[in-house]
């Protein structure tokens, strides 16, 4: 009878055992797959760890890891509970937790067995390699990403910067003999009405122009000391009239606090006028716009957002790519030029945004620029 009863229990553990190492081989699996998304790596390892416990059946399992969590399917806090620290590099990031949605028994660790603590422990350190190969592969690839968006914009910026230039000469000449047959005495007035279309046609063009040269950082900065402020009162003072007729409630919160900087004035004004058309143009049925400033211990901060459209994440990976554009008649240089002239001036632009809720542009630029350092070395 004892014979038969150790045979059983020793059958029992050695059916844990072999469940816990099938759980840390399949771990190792996931683990293994390359490409994968570490959301998707974590959830795919947090779902398969119940199978591993004494009673499967009520084991639910969540991983909380840097205050995101990732459960089994329907999970709920249940009455006992097995848990282990995940720490990456010295530092705590989360918790890694089993628990029983029914009471059972008290055993080794409360209802739970010795080697499931250790089994917690083993799946903790795993996930912490986990965690860390994935993240440096994201890393890599968004650094390369990154390399190879640096590198398109520098090709097309050397392109864009020759075509202009190339570009000049001629248009300068058609706007210059179209101004002087203009003033011919002889010329009648369809003729000039005619002339007055070429006139435009060709300021029209040379304002793309220009475009090109800001974004191919072709145009050089002539810095003064401004006031983000009343460049923005400036600026906004030629928009007010086409956001009231477009039914927008342009809305202004600017820091009487923001301190003055070394800018280009021109440059600095033309980023205002694309950001705050380009909240404009994503808001046909009206809205709410808000230009606001600030200033953090670094950087003065401008800030566009609108309650527009929005955009998705597809969309935002490629609107300052020169010549995207979801308008029919635009140029797709506005964003562009936009971020030219911001990491000319040493800033930085970021975009945050949601379909159907709106976008927020939000440019740095900072209070102490080299010219500063030169003026007081």
């Amino acid at each position: 009878m004892k014979d038969e009863q150790s045979y059983r229990t020793t059958e029992s553990a050695l059916r844990e055992r072999v469940k816990e190492l099938t759980c840390l081989f399949q771990i190792a699996q996931i683990a293994a797959k390359p490409h994968k998304l570490l959301k998707d790596t974590l959830q795919e390892i947090v779902a398969l760890l119940p199978s591993a416990w004494k009673y499967p059946e009520i084991t639910q399992a969540r991983l909380l890891l840097d205050k995101v969590a990732y459960t089994t399917p329907g999970f709920r806090e249940g009455y006992q509970k097995l848990s282990a620290d995940v720490v990456i590099n010295g530092v705590y990031r989360g918790e890694l937790e089993i628990t029983y949605l029914d009471e059972k028994p008290e055993i080794d660790v409360g209802p739970f067995l010795k080697e499931e603590q250790y089994l917690i422990n083993a799946v903790a350190r795993q996930l912490e390699l986990v965690i860390e190969n994935k993240q440096a592969e994201e890393d890599k690839i968004k650094l390369q990403d990154q390399l190879r968006h640096a590198d398109r914009l520098a090709t097309i910026g050397m392109l864009a910067a020759g075509v202009a230039h190339e570009l000049n000469e001629p248009l300068g000449n058609i706007l210059g003999f179209a101004q002087l047959a203009k003033k011919l005495p002889e010329v009648s007035e369809q003729v000039r009405q005619d002339l007055a279309k070429i006139e435009q046609a060709s300021l029209y063009a040379r304002e793309i122009i220009q475009k090109l040269l800001f974004f191919a950082r072709q145009q050089p900065l002539k810095k003064d000391r401004v006031n983000l402020n009343q460049l923005v009162e400036n600026g906004l003072s030629f928009l007010e009239a086409r956001c009231t007729k477009e039914d927008i409630n342009l809305v202004r919160k600017l820091n009487s606090q923001v301190p003055d900087i070394m800018a280009d004035p021109s440059q600095i004004h033309q980023t205002l006028v694309n950001l705050v058309v380009n909240a404009i143009q994503a808001m046909p049925e009206g809205g709410r716009l808000t230009v606001r400033t600030d200033a953090s211990e670094d950087n003065v901060i401008l800030m566009v957002e609108d309650t527009g459209t929005g955009m998705d994440e597809e969309l935002i990976e490629n609107i300052f790519m020169p010549f995207f554009t979801t308008k029919e008649m635009g140029t797709g240089l506005g964003l562009p030029v936009v971020h030219g002239i911001v990491t000319a001036h040493g800033g930085t632009i970021k975009v945050d945004s949601k379909v159907n809720f709106g976008s927020r542009f939000v440019v740095q630029l900072p209070i102490k620029s080299d010219d500063d350092s030169e003026g007081n070395s």
